[in-house]
């Protein structure tokens, strides 16, 4: 085999599409015709100087050292197997797609890269004949195609790797088909799969084998089972993502990690499908309802504090003949016909190999793609190839672990990153020492990033563990009350650079930034150790009273909608202020259940809604007055829409 290319790398991958079906029916013919085209490609892969480093069944990878010649190559290849007569095996229409970005050769002849893994996915919406191009790859062929050549805009899609949309260019040219269905991407398909601010890297064995047992039938409640940080929610996503097609009713994701309330699940999960209470139905008669007919699939996500409401997933499989859940949880859900599927740490590589072997271990390739959003141009070589084995190897393959020491490199080089660890994770004592060892490295590891913060930023850090769901700058500024140099919006930045804040994206592309449940436990831990619990507490029930009661008259508006969507987005937050409120300020908590009936109602959250009422009214003794008759106007209300007027 030539040198594979390294730095920035341009790749084309085919397959031939409806491929199963031919070789069921004339193997030794299907057979013949995919050594021809093997044959064709190769051929046209090195008339332009690229090099074929994979090959599964019909399907192949090459990679180029520049995007004109693989457009070229793959322009040649479509000619040269549309000239070719395939009756013989009913046609063979073979896709393409290009796709480039940084990647270097693992030493064993192949690439671990986001690269491929987001090229995969480009492939997949595609139709044999095309040839598709990614938005990197048209930049970098612009003004050096083929002659005869042109592309078309085929506009942003969402592929399945659930990151940013990616913009899709044909190659058009007089020789190859031009007219071709609507990619088959994420857009017309039913889902409510959140869009994901890393790659997905590695796991690929874990993901068929998910995908296979949801897609064949012999798991209709799958658990996905691991310490946290594990990785176990992004595998459920990229397996929901690749089974899509598989059930054309959806796959609905429910985050239960902000719930603290087993009987709220039902009602997580009739959100999550779109349904609204009506009529006195209980969500979970709705949700049953909703989905009985329907081929599913439901991902329930951060369960084990919510044992409570297993019953309620029976009870839905029961009803929901084609109905799935794929569940993540650190403990199984012990449900008949519960399949357990066991998530461990990434693979690690042997700390012997060299630079190039290491690059295909999938923990180093994940701390190398996070080391490069926070250092761009970091790359694996042979001054810091053993240092890097090293530290993930010292943090047992967690990617929660390795993401936040990758998020000091910018700071660190991996050898005096590996040297702290070293000196660091044996004396952090502060979590329970009879814990699983693995539990032990990734608390270990959030404690070695939190003490590399500096006072205001530990301080801030510690007081965001009131805020449940996320949160956005403005609540941040309220809650948080930081008194030093540090801003809100830079410490929340440099928070999000250490890998201990997620940003996200709000109502009207409002940030918002989330914590993981594993890094919000820590913070919670030493927001109780600083005395500071209640202060943070009140500040935080104290932002969302003014927040609901200023929602309030503009939920008869015509912003009606932009308000709503707001309080939805911070739901779980106003559920933790009405609970904190309840014990600790009565009057607070009628005055907030007061300004959010409304909301509760135009949503259809009549069953809880009517619940918080009552008690905030019980609890507050009928003060404030003004407070007291909008929360009693407003149980009146959802009391009439339930039918429940005793």
């Amino acid at each position: 085999m030539a040198d594979l290319p390294t730095g920035t790398v341009v790749f084309l991958f085919t397959d031939v599409e409806g491929s199963t079906a031919r070789w069921e029916r004339d193997r030794p013919t299907m057979a013949a015709a995919v050594d021809r085209h093997l044959a064709l490609l190769r051929q046209a892969v090195a008339a332009h100087g690229g090099v074929p480093f994979k090959t599964v069944g019909d399907a192949v990878q090459a990679a180029f050292p520049s995007a004109p010649r693989a457009v070229a190559a793959a322009l040649d290849a479509q000619r040269a197997l549309l000239a070719e007569d395939w009756s013989a095996v009913g046609g063979l229409p073979v896709r393409m797609a290009l796709h480039a970005g940084e990647a270097a050769p693992d030493g064993r002849g192949d690439y671990l890269a986001p690269t491929l893994n987001r090229l995969a996915r480009l492939l997949s919406t595609g139709h044999g004949g095309q040839v598709l191009l990614s938005q990197a790859v048209q930049q970098l062929a612009r003004g050096a195609l083929p002659e005869g050549a042109a592309l078309r805009d085929l506009g942003e899609h969402r592929l399945r790797d659930l990151l940013e949309p990616e913009r899709v260019f044909q190659l058009l040219h007089p020789e190859l088909p031009e007219a071709f269905p609507p990619l088959r991407s994420l857009a017309g398909r039913p889902h409510n799969l959140p869009m994901q601010p890393t790659p997905f890297l590695g796991r690929e064995r874990e993901v068929a084998e998910v995908t296979g047992l949801l897609r064949r039938g012999e798991a209709r409640l799958l658990t996905l089972a691991g310490p946290g940080g594990v990785g176990k929610t992004h595998l459920a996503l990229a397996a929901a993502a690749e089974l899509l097609d598989a059930f054309p009713d959806g796959a609905w994701f429910v985050d239960l990690a902000p719930l603290a309330d087993p009987a709220l699940v039902p009602t997580a999960v009739a959100t999550a499908l779109g349904l609204r209470e009506a009529g006195g139905r209980p969500p979970a008669d709705a949700a049953a309802n909703h989905l009985r007919d329907k081929a599913a699939l439901l991902v329930l996500d951060n369960w084990e504090h919510l044992l409570g409401a297993a019953p309620f997933v029976a009870d839905l499989l029961a009803a929901c003949p084609r109905l799935a859940v794929l569940a993540t949880s650190r403990a199984p859900l012990r449900l008949r016909g519960e399949r357990e599927h066991p998530v461990g740490p990434l693979a690690l590589a042997d700390p012997a190999a060299d630079a190039a072997a290491l690059a295909g271990s999938e923990a180093v390739a994940l701390f190398v793609e996070r080391a490069r959003a926070v250092k761009p141009g970091f790359a694996l070589d042979e001054t810091n190839a053993v240092a890097v084995a090293g530290i993930v190897r010292r943090l047992d393959g967690l990617p929660l672990a390795i993401e936040l020491a990758a998020a000091r490199v910018r700071v660190l080089a991996p050898p005096a990153l590996l040297a702290r660890l070293d000196r660091a994770l044996p004396l952090l004592t502060s979590g329970p020492r009879d814990a699983p060892a693995r539990q032990r490295t990734l608390r270990d590891a959030i404690a070695w990033s939190h003490g590399l913060l500096s006072p205001d930023e530990r301080d801030l850090f510690r007081r965001l563990a009131v805020f449940v769901g996320g949160f956005t700058l403005e609540a941040t500024e309220a809650v948080a009350d930081l008194g030093g140099e540090l801003d809100a919006l830079g410490g929340l930045e440099g928070l999000a650079e250490d890998s201990l804040l997620r940003p996200a994206e709000g109502p009207g592309g409002e940030p918002r930034f989330t914590m993981l449940a594993t890094v919000r436990e820590f913070a919670r831990e030493q927001l109780e150790a600083s005395g500071e619990a209640a202060v943070a507490h009140g500040r935080h029930a104290a932002f969302f009273t003014v927040l609901a009661e200023s929602a309030a008259p503009e939920l008869t508006g015509p912003d009606q909608g932009a308000w709503l969507a707001r309080l939805e987005a911070e739901h779980d937050n106003l559920r933790a202020a009405l609970v904190w409120a309840e014990g600790h300020e009565p009057e607070s908590c009628l005055r907030l259940a007061g300004a959010l009936w409304r909301f509760w109602y135009a949503r259809g959250h009549l069953a809880e809604g009517l619940r918080r009422l009552e008690a905030a009214v019980a609890r507050a003794d009928g003060r404030p007055a003004d407070a007291c008759a909008r929360a009693l106007l407003g149980a009146g209300v959802l009391a009439d829409l339930q039918g429940d007027l005793g």
